[in-house]
């Protein structure tokens, strides 16, 4: 019966959070300090009280008493000898006396205001000293001087009755004020203990406290989360099959239950995405087998057009330089449309082969100054720039390391296109910038030429596109194509500038550091270097 009338209370606590435990222990612990402060409060206070009783309350009055009847005992004196000598002489202690008697019996009365027994005792006291003065003292006083008063024979009896009263009095008064400092000193130092007991109490109860706190916090906040903490290790190590225990009060236990629902997403979301790994790896496998296939079939292919198509272009040539003017215009015009179009093709093909080789044949990465790079190139194009009349300037350009090869036909086409495209009605002018752009650097080739309209800026980087007939403008339309393969296959992009206006500006950036270079080529070094294979 005891153990099931526990389980229901255990599992009523085992719903309570982490913020239940903490509110509920704060509060038990802020009640059981309460109470210890109250009862700590209340010690002092009552030390304090009995300790400021004793010292300026006991004490003095004791003290002020004896002071009363030294004064009381010195109007005695004084009285006596002036009765029994009439010396003037003996006045003067007993005037003295009644003025200390004054001053010591009003201290009495305000130190013992609040004790009734005590001002009992003073109205006794005063009572007494007030009837020995009328009945003996004032009339022994009023003798003529010079000689005994015959008052001091006559009432001396009744006198020595009366200050024996007086005396009772006094010593009354004292025993009662000895009496109640004697209690007081006692209380005080019965109430010391006391504080002595409850501070020393205190002090224990605020350790056992602080040690219930400590291991609570340890065995449900600390302990769950260490092994909460060992769980996710063990997980993070990448044993995704190890599960979560939950302990600790109830959000810890959910916490745990929740990460632990997390770990079983994840355990599926894994195998999942395993799966669709090994998918895209074959798939990526096929991809790359066929683009190497394509590659080789297109750089054979290329490379294998190039004898029938100098047979072609060669015998087209040889037929309109011996028949040249003996057949009619037709015949000439078909001969040089031929001619034309063997040519053509002759450089298509070049054009694509050497599209081919960007990335495959030449990628021997290392520290090129582009500087250099760049008056090799203007070297190779001089003949056309100095025929265009072009200006050609730049900017100190920096160091990247790439392949010097891609580097000077980027150059070359970027230069060669802006002499060529140049604006028929102004001089040419080309400059080159270049500027870090966080980890890149940044270029731009400027010209004053005709431009490029922003919808054709992104068509003009595609391969064989021309914006213009091959009547105006020479070429294959493949130069902006392979600069866009050069820059991306050392990390960068091109672009060209929407907001430039009077010509074009061409930008683009290139990373210091080489990009990860690809897997080995897969058509053969003969085949790469543009040896014809063996037929």
């Amino acid at each position: 019966m005891i153990g099931e009338e526990r389980l229901p209370r255990m599992r009523w606590l085992s719903t309570w959070t982490t913020r239940r435990w903490l509110r509920v222990g704060a509060a038990l612990s802020l009640a059981v300090l309460a109470v210890l402060g109250v009862t700590g409060a209340w010690v002092l206070q009552r030390t304090q009280t009995i300790s400021t009783d004793l010292v300026d309350v006991r004490s003095p009055a004791l003290s002020t008493a004896f002071r009363l009847e030294s004064a009381v005992l010195n109007q005695e004196t004084g009285i006596r000898g002036y009765g029994l000598t009439g010396e003037p002489a003996f006045i003067a202690p007993y005037q003295q006396g009644l003025t200390d008697q004054d001053a010591q019996t009003t201290r009495l009365a305000d130190l013992l205001k609040d004790d009734a027994p005590a001002l009992d005792d003073l109205a006794d006291v005063r009572r007494a000293i007030s009837t020995w003065q009328e009945e003996i003292a004032r009339p022994v006083a009023a003798s003529p001087p010079g000689a005994p008063s015959p008052a001091a024979a006559a009432l001396a009896a009744r006198g020595k009755e009366a200050f024996d009263d007086v005396r009772a009095q006094l010593s009354s008064q004292q025993d009662r004020l000895r009496a109640d400092r004697t209690r007081a000193r006692d209380d005080l130092m019965s109430t010391l203990t006391l504080r002595n007991w409850v501070f020393g109490a205190i002090a224990i109860l605020i350790v056992v406290l602080v040690t219930l706190v400590f291991e609570g916090l340890r065995r449900g906040i600390n302990r769950p989360l260490e092994r909460l903490g060992a769980d996710a290790r063990v997980i993070a190590g990448g044993d995704f099959g190890h599960p979560i225990t939950a302990t600790g009060p109830a959000d810890l236990r959910r916490l745990s239950g929740e990460i632990d629902l997390m770990r079983r997403r994840l355990v599926r979301e894994l195998a999942f995405t395993e799966q669709a790994r090994l998918h895209l790896d074959a798939q990526a496998a096929d991809l790359q087998r066929s683009n190497t296939e394509l590659e080789q079939f297109a750089y054979v292919a290329s490379h294998d057009l190039q004898e029938p198509l100098r047979k072609v272009s060669s015998f087209t040539q040889l037929l309109q330089r011996r028949y040249g003017g003996q057949l009619d215009a037709k015949a000439d015009q078909y001969i040089e449309f031929a001619v034309d179009g063997a040519n053509r093709m002759q450089t298509l093909i070049n054009d694509l082969l050497d599209f081919s080789r960007v990335g495959r044949l030449h990628h021997a990465h290392k520290e090129v100054d582009l500087d250099k790079v760049l008056e090799q190139t203007l070297a190779t194009l001089s003949v056309g720039i100095e025929e265009a009349g072009a200006r050609i300037t730049h900017d100190p350009l920096p160091d990247v390391v790439a392949d010097p090869t891609q580097m000077g036909m980027l150059w070359q086409n970027l230069i060669g296109n802006a002499v060529k495209f140049r604006h028929p009605g102004r001089e040419p002018h080309i400059h080159i910038t270049a500027e870090r752009e966080g980890p890149l650097w940044r270029f731009a080739v400027t010209d004053n030429g005709i431009g490029i309209a922003p919808e054709f800026a992104e068509k003009v980087f595609l391969i064989f596109q021309r914006l213009h007939t091959k009547d105006a403008y020479s070429g294959s339309g493949i130069g902006l194509a392979m600069c866009k393969k050069i820059v991306e296959f050392h990390g960068g992009t091109i672009t060209v500038d929407p907001d430039h206006r009077d010509g074009t500006r061409i930008t683009f950036t290139l990373a210091p550091e080489p990009p990860q270079l690809p897997g080995p080529p897969t058509v053969p070094e003969a085949i790469h270097a543009g040896q014809e294979q063996p037929r």
